[in-house]
C-alpha cells in the first residue's frame, strides 16, 4: 500500500488522516495470501462531532482484522450546507458545514474503494477529494465525490457533470490522471447523500502547498513543471474537453516535478478560458508560493493568498519575488487576465508555446549560471546559489556516497575480468574455454557427438543465429507506457521473467489502439523468425517495422501477425527485408484484458 495521504497544509474536510499497518482489513488481501470477501460491505461508522481528537485505541475498541483496534468512530465534515466550519489553520471557510457525514477513512465506496484519507475540496461545487484503496486490483486511486446540499439545483448540476465527465473515456495524456470510473447515485455502494463519483488513477507526489512549503522553486524548474499540464490542457481544448484546473488542490506535483491533474469532475460552467486562468495561477504560484484566484480555494489549500493592488489585481510575481524574470512573470499575468487586453493569453496553445520558448532560450545558456531569482534549489540542480541547498542535502550527499562506491567496486571487478581475458589470450593464464577435441580431417568433430550449440551472435545448424537487441521501450501512442520499467524483462533470455500490459478494465480499442514493445538492433539485421513466449492466450500479436525507434505508429510497416495459442508462437519472418527496429505490436487483449510476454527471441538468417 502507499504511503498515507498529504495532511500537512491542506484542510482536512471529510476524515482523519489514514493509519498505517492495516493492511488485513476487511476486503484487502490478508497475510495467508487468501482473497476475504470483497463484497461484504463495510460496516457504517458512526459519526460523532466534528473536530474532536481521535479516540485512543484501547480495549473497549472493536479489533481490526490484523489483530489491531480501531476507534469505533471517527469524526468527519461534509459540504452539505452553508453553515461555516474550521479549517486545520483555525480560520473558517463558508460554505462547509459541521453537521457529520458517513465518508470517513476505512468507509467503503461501491464495495470496491476504501478510504484512506480526505485531501481536498472544492467548495463551489461542493466536491471532496479522497485517496482511496482499490481492494480489487490492489492500488490506490483518488476519488472525486459529490456531496449533495441544500443549493438549488444541484442535483442537475451534479448530472450534468457526470456526463461531461463520461466524454473523457478515451482521452489519456501524462499531464492529468487516467478516468476509471464514472457513478452516479443509486448504484450500489453510493452513500445516499453522495450525487456522483469518479475514479482516477492516484497521483504520486505532494500537493501544491507542500511544493512550494519550503520556498517556490527556481522560474526555470517552476515553467517545467507547468509545460505538461499546459500541453494536455492544449490537447483536452483540441477535443472539446476542459480540465478544471483553476482550483490549487485538484493539482498534483509528481515525483519527477511535473504538475498533473489528479481529480475529475471539473464545474459545469468551467471553459478553455477558466483553464488558461488556472495554468497562470499555478505559474504565479510555483514562482511566489501565493495562490491568485479565490481566497477561499487558497485558504482551504493551506496557501496564502497574493496580495493586490488598489484595483483588486494580483501584484505581478515578478514584484512578490524579486528576480523572477520579466518574462515568465508577464506569461502569469497575461494567462490570469489581469493585463491590458493586448498582452493577455488566451489559449492553452499559447501558455505552451510561450514556456517551450523561455525555456529554450534558458538551454542555450545552461553551461552558465543562471540569475539567482531567489527560488529554492532541488538536489538535482548543478548550479546553486549560496544559501540555497536544499532541506534534503545530507541525505543526497549519503546517496551519491553509495553511489560512488558502487561505481568503484564495479569498476574494480570489471578491471578484474580485463585482466582474466588478457591474460588468458597472452597464455599467461590458462583460457576458460574448453579444447576443440578433433577426430579425423582438421576441423572435424568426434563421431557420434552432437555439434556444439550456437553461441550468441553464432550460426547454428539451421544457418540461424540469435540477434540481439541493441535497446528495447514499451510503444504507446497514448503517452502512457504500460509497465516501462519491466520492459527490459521481455528480452532477457529468462522465461521466468515477464513484462505485461496493464489490466483494463475494457478490451482494445476501448481505450487505447493497442500498445506494444519497440526492439531496436544495433544494425540491420534479415531476420529469420521470431519465437513469443507467452501465457496470455488469445492475444492477437502484430510485427511490424520502423524507420525510428521513437517513429509514430502511422509510420511503421506490418509484416505479419499471430495470435497466441499455447504459450508459444514462432513466427517466420524469413520473407521480411532486413529492419532495425521491429515493433512487436499488441491489437487484442487476452481475455483477460491483460497481454504477458515472457520472452522474445529473434533469430536471423545466415546462410
Amino acid at each position: 500500500m502507499n504511503g498515507p495521504a498529504e495532511q500537512g497544509s491542506s484542510a482536512t474536510l471529510g476524515g482523519s488522516s489514514p493509519r498505517s499497518g492495516d493492511e488485513s482489513e476487511p476486503g484487502s488481501p490478508n497475510s495467508n495470501g487468501r482473497a476475504p470477501d470483497a463484497a461484504r460491505p463495510a460496516e457504517p461508522l458512526e459519526p460523532t462531532q466534528p473536530h474532536m481528537p481521535l479516540p485512543d485505541f484501547d480495549s473497549d475498541d472493536p479489533p481490526a482484522a490484523n489483530g489491531t483496534r480501531l476507534p469505533a468512530e471517527v469524526p468527519v465534515t461534509s459540504l452539505a450546507s452553508p453553515v461555516t466550519a474550521e479549517t486545520t489553520n483555525g480560520s473558517s471557510a463558508p460554505g462547509l458545514s459541521t453537521s457529520p457525514a458517513r465518508l470517513a477513512v476505512g468507509g467503503m465506496i461501491a464495495g470496491r474503494y476504501r478510504l484512506l484519507g480526505q485531501v481536498g475540496a472544492d467548495a463551489s461545487v461542493h466536491a471532496v477529494f479522497w485517496q482511496a484503496r482499490d481492494i480489487v486490483l490492489a492500488r490506490d486511486v483518488g476519488l472525486t465525490l459529490l456531496r449533495e446540499s441544500s443549493e438549488p439545483g444541484q442535483t442537475d448540476q451534479a448530472a450534468e457533470m457526470i456526463n461531461m465527465a463520461l466524454r473523457w473515456g478515451r482521452f489519456e495524456h501524462l499531464g492529468c490522471a487516467r478516468l476509471l470510473d464514472v457513478m452516479q447515485r443509486g448504484r450500489g455502494g453510493v452513500p445516499d447523500d453522495v450525487l456522483g463519483v469518479a475514479v482516477t488513477e492516484w497521483v504520486e507526489g505532494r500537493s501544491l502547498a507542500d511544493t512550494v512549503a519550503a520556498g517556490p522553486p527556481a522560474t526555470g524548474r517552476a515553467l517545467r513543471m507547468l509545460d505538461p499540464l499546459a500541453r494536455c490542457a492544449d490537447a483536452a481544448h483540441a477535443q472539446g474537453l476542459v480540465l478544471g484546473c483553476a482550483h490549487p488542490q485538484r493539482i498534483r506535483i509528481t515525483p519527477e516535478g511535473q504538475a498533473r491533474l489528479a481529480f475529475a469532475l471539473p464545474p459545469p460552467s468551467t471553459t478553455p478560458v477558466d483553464d488558461v486562468r488556472g495554468l497562470g495561477a499555478l505559474l504565479y504560484t510555483l514562482l511566489t508560493g501565493r495562490w491568485p484566484l479565490s481566497g477561499t480555494d487558497a485558504e482551504l489549500a493551506g496557501l496564502p493568498a497574493a496580495p493586490r493592488d488598489v484595483q483588486d489585481v494580483a501584484v505581478p510575481p515578478g514584484i512578490v519575488r524579486p528576480g523572477v524574470s520579466l518574462e515568465a512573470s508577464a506569461l502569469a499575468v497575461g494567462a490570469l487576465g489581469s493585463c491590458p487586453a493586448p498582452e493577455q493569453v488566451h489559449t492553452a496553445t499559447a501558455v505552451h508555446q510561450a514556456i517551450e520558448d523561455l525555456l529554450d532560450a534558458e538551454d542555450e545558456v545552461a553551461l552558465l549560471p543562471p540569475p539567482n531569482d531567489g527560488g529554492t534549489a532541488f538536489p538535482d540542480e548543478v548550479w546553486r546559489a549560496p544559501g540555497s541547498e536544499p532541506e534534503d542535502e545530507p541525505e543526497r550527499k549519503r546517496k551519491v556516497s553509495i553511489g560512488m562506491a558502487c561505481l568503484g567496486a564495479g569498476l574494480l571487478i570489471a578491471a578484474v575480468y580485463v585482466l582474466i581475458q588478457v591474460g588468458s589470450v597472452l597464455g599467461v593464464l590458462p583460457s576458460s574455454t574448453p579444447a576443440i577435441v578433433v577426430d579425423g580431417a582438421p576441423g572435424g568433430t568426434a563421431q557420434g557427438a552432437a555439434p556444439p550449440p550456437a553461441g550468441p551472435g553464432e550460426a547454428g545448424p539451421g544457418g540461424e543465429a540469435v540477434a540481439h537487441p541493441a535497446s528495447v521501450r514499451v510503444f504507446d501512442p497514448t503517452g502512457d507506457p504500460d509497465n516501462p520499467g519491466r520492459v527490459a524483462r521481455a528480452v532477457d533470455g529468462d522465461p521466468n521473467s515477464s513484462w505485461s500490459t496493464y489490466q483494463y478494465r475494457n478490451p482494445f480499442p476501448v481505450l487505447k489502439p493497442g500498445v506494444g514493445i519497440m526492439v531496436s538492433f544495433a544494425t540491420p539485421v534479415q531476420l529469420a523468425r521470431l519465437t513469443i513466449v507467452s501465457p496470455s492466450s488469445g492475444s492477437r500479436i502484430e510485427i511490424r517495422s520502423a524507420p525510428t525507434p521513437d517513429a509514430a505508429f502511422t509510420q511503421t510497416i506490418p509484416i505479419t501477425d499471430t495470435t497466441m495459442v499455447g504459450g508459444r508462437a514462432v513466427v517466420s519472418l524469413s520473407g521480411s527485408q532486413p529492419v532495425q527496429n521491429v515493433l512487436i505490436w499488441i491489437t487484442k487483449l487476452s481475455p483477460a484484458n491483460i497481454t504477458e510476454i515472457s520472452e522474445l527471441r529473434f533469430e536471423r538468417a545466415t546462410g
